[in-house]
């Protein structure tokens, strides 16, 4: 794309016994040895550790220990520090990986239940076990070089990405656990979940401490928001001509109802309310099925039926934010452009909860 690759860093996100977590300890931890393995020798530098989950030894009725969860974390940390030496090896200019630990790490994908049950702060307490917990385990599996590059902890600040939205940071309830981050001059904490905040929420979870935030369908769902809005436009301006529509919106829904996997866990109710959070979710589970060869192609024609501009009534009308710029001349009246653009807004947010403009 351009992008020089001094800007680029790679992170690997829950990487551990997630994906193998059926599989009894032994076979899942070699599993996922050998996928952080695979991640540190393909050059990913920030290495997020995440033994949280159980596995099928585990017994289901009993909380994970900390003890475990830290163990299996240090297990995997050696692993990659033993992936980075062979590393140097092929390239001796390769910078060492950073570390990032914590037991109470946030469902991937965003909350899975029907019922919003709210989320709990991490307890400051549980905080300092979990440091404690994990050094110990380090230091136990003679890996104490490597706590050097444990850069963030994981911690649940108050905030969740959920098929409703969000659950908002509410500073006031994150006062102790984000005072409590002083004590460790070496870390700092990492937010999972800060998908669908306000940049003014953004703001203040970095004031107080959360130093990286972490998006992933706020990202997505802008980009199917685009899409959609060029849907309906297309809709509009091919309405006595519908043989030449694309009908991508269609096709989406058709893939996803063929193939429920991806969102079957997260989207509950009735039939017409399920039909609903297909399209529009905040949880954006269409994400997964955009790679679809025919999902492709509806949307490739989609482009196609927009490739000399969108009517300006109806940019207007569905992209109002991307219509002005195209007015004064900012961006270009294309449909990816249009797209990019929207998403843009997106990272805006977060560029102003960073203050980058005093960055910059």
């Amino acid at each position: 794309t351009g992008l020089p690759k001094e800007r680029l860093i790679l992170g690997g996100d829950h990487l551990g016994p997630l994906t193998f977590a059926h599989y009894e300890e032994g076979k899942a931890m070699s599993e996922a040895s050998e996928l952080i393995r695979q991640y540190v020798l393909a050059g990913f530098t920030k290495i997020h550790i995440d033994t949280s989950m159980k596995v099928a030894s585990d017994d289901p009725k009993a909380r994970l220990e900390n003890e475990t969860i830290a163990r299996r974390g240090a297990q995997l940390a050696k692993v990659a520090e033993d992936a980075y030496k062979e590393l140097k090896m092929l390239n001796s200019a390769a910078p060492h990986p950073v570390y990032i630990i914590g037991s109470e790490v946030p469902v991937p994908g965003g909350a899975q239940d029907a019922v919003d049950n709210g989320v709990q702060v991490t307890r400051p307490a549980d905080f300092k076990a979990t440091v404690k917990a994990f050094r110990q385990a380090y230091k136990e599996a003679g890996i104490m070089e490597a706590w050097e590059h444990v850069m963030a902890v994981v911690v649940q600040p108050g905030v969740e990405e959920k098929d409703s939205g969000c659950t908002e940071y509410v500073r006031s309830k994150a006062t102790e656990l984000m005072a409590s981050i002083k004590e460790y001059p070496s870390l700092i904490f990492e937010g999972h979940s800060t998908d669908y905040q306000t940049k003014f929420k953004l703001r203040e979870m970095v004031e107080d401490g959360v130093a990286i935030l972490k998006v992933g369908p706020g990202l997505t769902q802008a980009m199917r928001e685009g899409l959609f809005a060029l849907a309906y436009a297309e809709k509009e301006m091919l309405k006595d001509n519908p043989a030449q529509q694309s009908y991508f919106m269609e096709t989406l829904d058709k893939k996803m109802q063929e193939n429920p996997k991806y969102f079957s866990h997260h989207y509950h109710g009735s039939p017409g309310e399920i039909a609903y959070k297909r399209k529009y979710s905040f949880s954006d589970r269409c994400r997964y099925y955009l790679g679809d060869k025919d999902v492709s192609a509806a949307m490739e024609k989609l482009f196609d039926n927009f490739k000399d501009g969108v009517p300006l009534g109806l940019l207007d009308q569905f992209m109002p934010i991307q219509y002005t710029k195209v007015r004064i001349g900012s961006l270009c009246n294309s449909p990816k452009e249009l797209i990019m653009d929207r998403i843009t807004n997106c990272i805006d947010e977060y560029l102003y909860g960073t203050r980058q403009e005093k960055l910059g």
